[in-house]
């Protein structure tokens, strides 16, 4: 996969338990051109970050606890995104591992959904070169009901 997909992907993992323990995977992802890792917690799970996008840059995303509500819109403008552009939603949970492939050219944001929530990223890009490659907007940019959990 790696930088080529021109769209975000959803890479499966698993979980195999035995009578020693856990063991969470996911086989599938191969660290294709990754250049630097971080991790995000939040300290209230009303906190939304959100929007950050690269034109360069591409994302893996990981939660190694907890779940979250990950968010990925294309950026057909840097300055000023078409605000129709369709949002993906995309439910990460430790319970259910699998890693999120964000492309360079879109924006993203993610919201915890449940307390202790730790949500890692894989970085394309060096800190210097993300520097010149850095676009924000607002989390409600794209309309505030992205952030909600729907009622089923």
């Amino acid at each position: 996969m790696g930088d080529s997909a021109k769209e975000p992907q959803l890479i499966k993992g698993g979980v195999a338990v035995d009578d020693r323990g856990q063991l969470t995977f996911a086989n599938d992802f191969a660290f294709d051109g990754v250049k630097r890792f971080y991790m995000a917690e939040n300290f209230s799970l009303g906190t939304i970050r959100a929007f950050h996008g690269h034109k360069k840059e591409a994302k893996y995303v990981f939660v190694s606890s907890g779940s979250a509500l990950v968010a990925a819109v294309e950026m057909d403008d840097t300055e000023k995104p078409n605000k129709k552009n369709e949002v993906l939603r995309f439910t990460l949970s430790a319970r259910s591992p699998s890693v999120l492939y964000i492309p360079a050219g879109y924006a993203n944001g993610w919201k915890a959904l449940e307390p202790d929530t730790k949500v890692m990223f894989f970085s394309t890009t060096t800190m210097d070169e993300a520097k010149d490659d850095d676009f924000r907007f607002p989390a409600d940019y794209w309309g505030s009901d992205i952030w909600e959990v729907e009622d089923r």
